[in-house]
């Protein structure tokens, strides 16, 4: 199937953890992490992540799973979209990535087994991880949110948003830069934009209170000329209900993949205008979460085309 032009997609890549605690590395920077946990919860975050593919499998989305290694140790190898995107025209990106004990995760077999393995074509490799010589970073979909029918990139900058990155990507992949600052209630900024906004086919879910006021206005009337744009509050962002992703099941409806704290804090009108744009799937995963990511996290989009396509 062709996913040129489209926003979303029926197949993802996860990476199962091999041992997950909170990383101190990230922990300067993600408001969103606790720093509470040791690897013996990875038995509950191996649950949590099966189940979560069993669920999104039942559903009807493809779903490839890498299984994470011993070594490197990689706590945080279970969100592969901060090193990894792919696109409909054949590019696989991998990207700079802020804290050093995650740049292990990027994996060339992995990249090389979408081809071989999995079928499908990469007609371009592009590798932006030798910024991190110059201290510029850009990770991934984390960093980036991406209207990819429209060509409108959105990043909120921050010490693992750099705008001289996002700059790169936009000129390399043909995207408008739509950058802005945001930040928490306690003003610390928001390291990544995935966890205060998501793109939709037909509908944007953001917290405009956490952008900077006087960028605000005009941000929101850019995510309003082609959707419909449907505003969290902070606390609500801080549940992680702005880290949400429209996926395809195998006969192309909608599913609004979110994690089940996302989508206990939404409001009965929230809830409503979502469901008008697919089905909500609710995916618990508690423990994967005081990581300081959630289930958009753990998606890595696969748009690549198939061999000959």
């Amino acid at each position: 199937m062709s996913r040129r032009n489209s926003q979303t997609t029926s197949h993802v890549l996860m990476v199962r953890p091999w041992s997950f605690f909170s990383n101190p590395e990230t922990a300067v920077t993600n408001a969103f992490q606790s720093t509470d946990h040791t690897d013996a919860v990875t038995p509950q975050a191996q649950a949590e992540f099966d189940q979560m593919v069993a669920r999104l499998r039942e559903l009807g989305v493809s779903v490839t799973v890498v299984q994470d290694t011993p070594e490197p140790l990689t706590p945080d190898a279970v969100f592969p979209n901060n090193w990894l995107s792919t696109h409909a025209d054949g590019t696989v990106i991998t990207y700079p990535m802020q804290p050093s004990n995650r740049r292990t995760e990027r994996r060339d077999d992995v990249v090389c087994a979408l081809g071989a393995e999995h079928g499908f074509e990469i007609r371009r490799q592009l590798d932006l991880s030798s910024l991190e010589a110059q201290d510029i970073f850009l990770e991934g979909t984390g960093s980036l949110v991406l209207d990819r029918v429209n060509r409108r990139a959105y990043a909120c900058y921050s010490p693992r948003t750099h705008e001289a990155a996002f700059a790169r990507f936009c000129a390399e992949m043909n995207y408008d830069a739509v950058g802005f600052d945001a930040a928490g209630s306690d003003g610390t900024p928001v390291y990544h934009t995935n966890v205060l906004m998501c793109v939709g086919s037909k509908f944007i879910v953001v917290c405009l209170d956490s952008i900077r006021e006087k960028q605000r206005d005009q941000v929101k009337r850019t995510m309003a000329q082609d959707h419909e744009v449907i505003a969290i509050s902070l606390a609500q962002m801080n549940a992680f209900a702005g880290n949400m992703l429209e996926l395809q099941d195998a006969n192309g409806r909608a599913l609004i993949v979110m994690s089940q704290t996302a989508h206990d804090c939404l409001n009965d009108q929230q809830r409503e205008q979502l469901a008008g744009y697919g089905q909500l799937v609710a995916l618990s995963i508690p423990t994967i979460e005081t990581a300081g990511g959630s289930v958009r996290c753990m998606l890595a989009e696969i748009f690549l085309p198939r061999g000959g396509a």
